[in-house]
């Protein structure tokens, strides 16, 4: 039986892009039913929408005959996922409050199906406090959040708000509705490097790219779980069917990791910056000729992993860290594994160009010895990973 997607469509000029979803999720085997708000319909039509989707179009939610059946309530159960794509502004902050005037909206407040939200809308709407706080309540609410991604816009302006392509989507939406061994876990990930400010110019950060720890993240969303993916400054794209945190400092991830808290499995593969600045400087500190360079005094981070480790009631069931070392990995791994309290710690020899680089050689240490895998691609290694974890959960 075809699973069954309800695509709503809300106002945008990208609005386009969901017609060419729609024919790639029918062709992915999905049955397809679209609901169009009203903005949403004056830049796709219902005749078009109905060709490519093959059923009836909604929008009406004062339609006689369908509410005499509880049309709305029938739309918010009777489909295994509901796709918001393109999701407005004004239909996020619709859902975010609880707003309930049509029928996109009241399907979205009646449904206890999963949820995917595809944003797209001006970058300044998008940055603006007001949106970004509704995609916060949103995320911990547990809607899956797929972009937005970033480049020119209809309007000569550039930046985050477009909406993601459809095969990125139709990714997003096989990973949201994947039955894996995963299926029902929370996995919270962290990735990329902290930049630690020593004035507005400047800061303390390492050559992490965050590859690793985004194709973590991917593989265990493409094993049914819901990630939450915190990541310091990358230059990658967003995984398909995870949830972003974007973070600076280490206490800012640290601070989106207890809230994404609780989890079933924490797998910190981020390479959180040990050391921050004791004083932050509000101004440009100035280069003095003759003088010498001034002192930088250090303050300790956090330990994010050791926080999660010992998180109490709210600790994860698995909790594996990273070991990014020079020399005698496996002896300091072993010796981190015991001193923050985690489960596993996946080691690797960073002296390389593991750091910013495609492939890894890692170990697995654990309390009952050590497995070596041979180098390869970092995706793969991400998915021998998940497999592992997985099998805890079997």
């Amino acid at each position: 039986m075809n699973r069954k997607l309800l695509l709503i469509i809300s106002g945008s000029i990208a609005a386009y892009k969901a017609l060419e979803l729609a024919r790639l999720a029918r062709r992915d085997g999905f049955a397809v039913t679209g609901l169009l708000t009203d903005a949403g319909a004056r830049f796709v039509t219902p005749h078009a929408l109905a060709a490519i989707t093959g059923s009836r179009v909604f929008g009406d939610l004062w339609s006689l005959e369908e509410e005499t059946h509880s049309g709305h309530i029938r739309l918010a159960r009777e489909h295994d996922l509901i796709v918001v794509a393109p999701a407005s502004a004004d239909l996020i902050a619709k859902m975010a409050l609880g707003l309930a005037d049509d029928l996109a909206s009241t399907v979205l407040l009646a449904t206890t199906r999963p949820i995917l939200a595809a944003p797209a809308m001006n970058p300044t709407m998008w940055s603006h406090p007001a949106t970004q706080a509704h995609i916060a309540t949103l995320r911990a609410r547990g809607v899956t959040v797929v972009g937005p991604a970033e480049g020119e816009m209809a309007e000569p302006e550039s930046g985050p708000g477009r909406l993601v392509e459809p095969p990125e989507l139709l990714a997003a939406i096989r990973a949201a509705l994947a039955a894996g061994p995963l299926a029902g876990r929370h996995a919270l990930v962290t990735s990329g490097p902290t930049r630690e400010a020593i004035d507005p110019v400047r800061y303390i950060a390492n050559r992490s790219s965050g590859r690793q720890g985004h194709a973590i993240a991917a593989a265990l969303a493409a094993l049914g779980a819901r990630v939450t993916l915190v990541s310091g400054p990358v230059h990658l794209p967003d995984p398909p069917g995870v949830s972003m945190r974007r973070v600076e400092s280490a206490r800012d991830m640290l601070a989106a990791c207890e809230a994404a808290l609780p989890a079933d499995i924490a797998v910190c593969a981020a390479a959180v910056a040990d050391w921050r600045p004791a004083t932050g400087q509000g101004r440009k500190i100035k280069k003095v000729p003759g003088e010498a360079p001034p002192s930088l005094a250090l303050a300790e981070n956090p330990d994010i992993l050791a926080t999660l480790a010992r998180a109490g009631p709210q600790r994860p069931a698995l909790v594996v860290g990273f070991a990014a070392e020079t020399d005698d990995v496996i002896a300091h791994a072993q010796a981190k594994r015991v001193r923050k309290g985690c489960d596993w710690i996946v080691a690797n020899d960073v002296s390389g160009d593991v750091m910013g680089g495609r492939e890894n050689a890692v170990h697995i240490v654990t309390a009952q010895g050590v497995e070596d895998w041979p180098r390869m691609a970092k995706e793969e290694v991400a998915r021998r990973l998940a497999a592992r974890i997985a099998e805890v959960f079997a």
